[in-house]
């Protein structure tokens, strides 16, 4: 199944589809989620998305759950139904593709790196879970299931493994397909 997948993004990696792709991802991450942060903090500094705090405790997730607020919380809540489950299918295709094109040119069609272009779908599964479990703390409040939160402290450990591997996987992309100018590789 997976090897389907890793098919597929070779397939699709595509210059234009990558480049519009990467249009989409500036514009949520460089634009619209900054946007969404400073809407949650409605003029309060330190109030931050449960997905950015790496290594929280409960205590630490359920004090912000509680900074956000009565109206902060149904906004977040809302935003993790809407605009962050675009966004990680935004990513997962961009970083998919990107890989997938800079390996076609860096690796040989045989290499066993190029099985590795799939590593987006990991952090974009675990997203996925993270925000499922994100909607349920914030919809169940102020019940506080320290369980939940330690779930959530996993899955964002783990969404972030996948991101940060997948950046690795771009830098050892462009390396490699610079070393082979850019030629797709037999």
């Amino acid at each position: 199944m997976l090897g389907n997948f890793s098919d597929r993004f070779y397939k699709w990696a595509k210059g234009w589809l990558i480049f519009v792709l990467f249009i989409l991802d500036g514009f949520f991450a460089g634009f619209l989620l900054p946007l969404i942060q400073g809407m949650m903090q409605g003029g309060q500094g330190g109030i931050q998305p449960l997905d950015l705090m790496l290594f929280a405790t409960p205590e630490k997730i359920f004090a912000m759950i509680e900074r956000y607020g009565e109206y902060g919380r149904p906004f977040y809540r809302n935003v993790e139904l809407t605009v962050d489950i675009i966004y990680p299918i935004v990513y997962l295709f961009f970083f998919g593709l990107f890989i997938s094109w800079l390996f076609q040119r860096g690796f040989a069609s045989n290499s066993p790196m190029r099985k590795y272009n799939i590593a987006p779908l990991g952090a974009w599964f675990f997203d996925l879970l993270e925000n499922i479990v994100i909607v349920v703390l914030l919809s169940i409040f102020p019940t506080q299931p320290a369980i939940l939160a330690w779930i959530l402290v996993l899955l964002t450990t783990v969404k972030w493994f996948f991101a940060g591997a997948s950046i690795l996987l771009i830098l050892t992309g462009l390396v490699m397909a610079a070393k082979n100018k850019f030629k797709v590789q037999g």
